[in-house]
């Protein structure tokens, strides 16, 4: 399939949107008490609702809409009092009552924003509404067997509740998309609406992409990305369909509107159908649902209870902990991370060795094991212990490290290791100078090669002296007493 060069796509503006589809955290579903729980075996988690068997009625999950009226606030959006659920009408094997529950003309929150940074400069992005809505369940196909493919239905999925979260379109770029979507995820964790682990399904997106030459006013015709589970790939889903578009359009084309999935293994697109539109859908009140009604009590209720926000935590780990811009995003990707970062600063009383700890050597054996802080063997308690033990000067910088590893294989603390192995850092500079005696009477030639000017040497008597205390040493204070003793 033919895409543009770069020198053609820069004459062009892209213009994009995106819809969020969030699962939110609550234990049972929007409408039932099934839980929500993700990887159990298929269709043990359903109804009568969930499976749509007549005389089946929906309950309203109170906490779901506390959730998406969080979201809503976290994003800056008006929360109506009054909102409505509507039947989306559309039949699909995994939907079992041939309608979907969710929201039309009257959805739960709307005009919000979010601000998000690429490359040094900061945009508005528009939010047009976030309503809930009820999930579908999920269709497997497993290919060929017996010359027969066969296809199967889990109904897990199918209730748990949604907030779909539907931006303007507002962003100009591939980069811009991954800013905002890392953004608004990180705001939705933040405030505890939902984990939004993508492996399991909990964030989702559809990518509306046009193009349009710029200076032009009018849009372009709008083609739909489905089901995106990954920041790499709706990159990459928006880089090939830019450049198919552009091509398409120089070439005197006409772009369909229609619904496009893309193949991870080709990284393209791939027509899926046309573009519904809201009609085809047949939407309308649903009624077996009482209105909707969120009171300004219950909404503030909600607003204090709220967690600080990313961008705040990040303004403040700034000023109150002296870290560079750089190092507090990093120490705010995850709620997780901050609140672990916040207890080794306060243990240590170190913010800046609590922070280069925790990015450094915690996150390199994390990494390795395939493990999230939140399961790390080391706890924060224990880090800021040990960056303490490193501030005070019973351990140096090298120990602390070969300490460190001892903790995360063992869980033990930093205190219980240095005692057990005898590790304390040897700092008293009588004792010291003993050492430095001795390795200097042993090395006469080194000695006066030295004092007749290879004064980079000093690095080999440094290393004799780490040597003969097993690396325990205090590095400065080595440094100065050879210093001394060599004139």
């Amino acid at each position: 399939m033919r895409i543009a060069d770069p020198a053609t796509v820069a004459k062009y503006e892209t213009v994009i949107g995106l819809e969020v589809h969030v699962q939110l955290g609550t234990a049972t579903k929007l409408f039932s008490g099934s839980s929500t729980e993700f990887g159990n075996p298929p269709n043990t988690q359903t109804d009568p609702v969930t499976l749509g068997l007549p005389g089946a009625l929906p309950v309203l999950n109170r906490q779901a809409v506390a959730y998406g009226v969080m979201a809503s606030l976290a994003l800056n959006c008006e929360v109506r009092n009054f909102s409505r659920f509507a039947r989306k009408n559309y039949f699909y094997p995994d939907l079992p009552k041939g309608y979907q529950i969710s929201q039309f003309d009257q959805p739960l929150a709307e005009h919000g924003w979010l601000d998000i940074s690429v490359d040094g400069k900061t945009r508005r992005i528009g939010i047009t509404r976030l309503h809930l809505e009820e999930d579908a369940g999920k269709t497997i196909h497993d290919g060929f067997q017996d010359s027969n493919r066969y296809s199967y239905v889990d109904l897990n999925r199918a209730g748990v509740p949604l907030a779909e979260i539907v931006s303007e379109p507002d962003i100009r770029s591939s980069d811009e998309a991954v800013a905002y979507l890392t953004e608004l995820k990180q705001i939705v964790q933040f405030v505890g609406a939902s984990a939004c682990d993508m492996e399991k399904g909990q964030l989702r997106c559809d990518v509306n992409i046009s193009v349009r030459p710029w200076g032009q006013q009018k849009f372009g015709t709008k083609v739909e990305v489905k089901n995106m589970n990954s920041f790499r790939f709706i990159k990459q889903a928006l880089e090939f369909e830019i450049g198919r578009q552009v091509a398409v359009v120089e070439a005197g084309g006409v772009i369909p509107q229609q619904t496009r999935l893309f193949n991870v293994q080709t990284g393209e697109t791939v027509a899926m159908r046309s573009k519904e539109q809201a009609h085809d859908y047949r939407y309308f009140p649903e009624p077996d649902l009482m209105p909707l009604i969120v009171s300004e009590e219950w909404k503030e209720e909600i607003r204090a209870s709220m967690a600080e926000l990313p961008a705040a935590k990040r303004a403040r780990f700034v000023s109150e902990y002296e870290l560079s811009d750089y190092d507090a995003g990093v120490l705010t990707l995850t709620p997780q991370t901050a609140d672990y970062f916040e207890q080794v600063a306060k243990g240590s009383g170190d913010a800046k060795g609590a922070a280069n700890w925790v990015q450094g050597e915690l996150a390199g054996a994390l990494n390795a094991a395939g493990k999230g802080i939140e399961d790390s063997p080391v706890s924060a308690v224990q880090l800021g212990e040990l960056v303490r033990l490193i501030g005070d000067g019973t351990l140096s910088g090298k120990l602390a490290k070969d300490v460190f590893a001892k903790m995360f294989g063992s869980g033990r603390s930093a205190a219980e290791i240095v005692e057990a192995e005898g590790l304390k850092q040897i700092s008293d500079t009588g004792e010291l100078q003993k050492i430095i005696d001795d390795i200097l009477a042993h090395n006469q030639k080194q000695v006066e090669t030295y004092r007749g000017g290879k004064t980079g040497l000093l690095g080999f008597f440094v290393g004799q002296v780490m040597k003969a205390t097993r690396g325990q040493a205090d590095p400065g204070a080595v440094n100065e007493l050879l210093r001394k003793s060599l004139g």
